[in-house]
């Protein structure tokens, strides 16, 4: 018998999630494909997980992260029981796969988004429906609905978009539903609100958070969820043992604890947001205004698409990312926003190939 047979209909029939190219560390690239945070984590964090490295490695860490749920609860005005801990993001989506999503249940999201959230719907064998933002880019309210589906995610703000829907509309979206909405707040620290006010007015909103874009700590795996208490309980069931190891735990306890240390990054991010903005449409692309610590631009008119622009980009060392799977997005390229310097670079690598055009 072929071992592959024995492998679920389902699996073996989903393409698996596909993340931006991660060049070995000694590869001289200017990476601006993954919204990685282009700015250290700030010296406390670092000591603490330098102090950190001693013989309790030896040990299992504590299975709920408690010092980081408790952490969270107080950076944010919650109580503790409303703040359930993952390995990045990533994983609090699986772990919500895993709690409401049943053969044959329905996922639904505004299209384009994060391309994970159908990966996870199709790997729990669930339908995904992707529902088309409207023109506006406001949030398709009524076309949700009509999927009856039982988890809808919303990532605000957007990727590859940028753009964050009001949130008077998630608000609208949770009281006309009974299903679960998830407000994916990956870049939320870039944008001009966040949906946490958001939480104590409907008891089945679950928001997410990530360490990865603000705080700086990608490699590490964080991510946190604020949701009613009575649904955290349910997701600690589906919760891996130990999935927020020592290390992880430790840094997350002293980003919290810290983080207006993290401002500056934050400010000098959204400000080369700006200037890379405006420095893109004058070089003849269009560019929307972004929300979160990328911007996706239309690549000017001439013999190069976006997937040409991608390519003749890496023959310079400078990756971004094209979504070449979508037609809507082949003439644009998301660009992830660094340091002054390194816009720079990228411009400079744009200018050359605007010359050879």
């Amino acid at each position: 018998m072929n071992p592959l047979s024995l492998v679920r209909p389902c699996v073996a029939a989903t393409e698996g999630y596909v993340p931006g190219e991660q060049p070995s560390d000694d590869q001289p690239v200017l990476k601006l494909n993954t919204n990685e945070n282009p700015f250290a984590p700030p010296p406390v964090v670092m000591q603490a997980l330098h102090d950190a490295i001693n013989d309790t490695l030896r040990l299992y860490p504590e299975p709920t992260s408690r010092s980081v749920r408790q952490a969270a609860a107080a950076a944010f005005q919650l109580d503790a029981d409303h703040v359930v801990v993952g390995n990045g993001s990533d994983d609090l989506l699986t772990m919500l796969m895993r709690t409401f999503i049943a053969p044959g249940d329905g996922v639904a999201a505004p299209d384009p988004s994060y391309t994970l959230y159908a990966t996870l719907t199709r790997l729990q064998d669930g339908v995904f429906h992707a529902v088309p933002w409207q023109e506006t880019l406001d949030l398709p309210i009524e076309p949700l609905l009509a999927t009856g589906a039982k988890l809808m995610m919303i990532a605000r703000p957007n990727a590859p978009t940028g753009h964050a829907v009001p949130l008077q509309q998630v608000s609208q979206l949770c009281t006309a539903t009974s299903a679960i909405v998830v407000l994916d707040e990956a870049y939320a620290d870039f944008a001009d609100d966040n949906g946490l006010p958001l939480l104590s007015h409907h008891h089945n909103l679950v928001i997410l958070r990530s360490f990865s874009k603000s705080l700086s700590l990608a490699g590490l795996r964080i991510g946190l969820g604020f949701l009613s208490a009575a649904l955290a309980e349910q997701m600690h069931k589906v919760r891996d043992s130990y999935n927020l190891d020592r290390l992880a735990q430790v840094a997350a306890v002293a980003a919290l604890q810290n983080l207006e240390q993290f401002q500056p990054a934050v400010q000098a991010i959204r400000t080369e947001r700006h200037f890379l903005t405006l420095e893109l449409r004058r070089r003849g692309f269009q560019v929307a205004d972004s929300q979160a610590n990328f911007v996706l631009a239309t690549v000017p008119a001439g013999r190069r698409g976006g997937q040409e622009w991608c390519s003749d980009l890496k023959t310079l060392n400078i990756l971004v990312r094209y979504f070449g799977h979508d037609p809507r997005l082949a003439d644009k390229l998301r660009i992830t926003v660094a340091t002054h310097t390194e816009m720079l670079q990228l411009l400079a690598g744009i200018d050359r190939l605007l010359e050879s055009n």
